[in-house]
């Protein structure tokens, strides 16, 4: 079933209120997804390369026409301590944050959380010199 008969079918916004529990191959690695295992109703990325799609405007809404892949560029953590990744639209630069899913690649998250620390913005072997230059001391605690 493509997208348009998707979104024919239902309603506005069916997405939000209703389990998704298709199964569907991940257009980006080609490993089948399925909903058991997410510990949520509604699975929108990949478990296995956190990958999505853009179809959504609102979440649930399935009303973007772009289609591009959303790939995970960082994560962060919300109030209550849940992870969420922040996607970023490869095609037309939308960004969106959704929360992790239970099933999701840990290796693959912890990568991209520790990425900013892999490359920081300055020469890392001027980090003394730096740091005296803001008044510290220089040292490490």
């Amino acid at each position: 079933m493509n997208r348009e008969n998707k979104r024919k079918q239902y309603e506005k916004g069916y997405y939000k209120k209703h389990p998704c529990n298709e199964i569907f191959t991940c257009k980006f690695c080609d490993r089948e997804v399925v909903p058991d295992g997410a510990g949520s109703d509604h699975r929108n990325h990949c478990p296995n390369c956190l990958m999505s799609l853009h179809v959504d405007i609102e979440p649930g809404d399935r009303a973007s026409d772009c289609g591009g892949y959303m790939e995970p560029v960082a994560v962060w953590v919300r109030k209550n301590g849940e992870w969420a990744i922040i996607h970023r639209c490869r095609q037309c630069g939308q960004m969106s944050s959704n929360r992790i899913a239970a099933d999701d690649n840990p290796m693959k998250l912890m990568s991209i959380a520790l990425k900013p620390l892999t490359s920081p913005p300055f020469p890392i072997e001027r980090i003394r010199e730096m740091t005296k230059m803001m008044g510290g001391d220089g040292e490490f605690c």
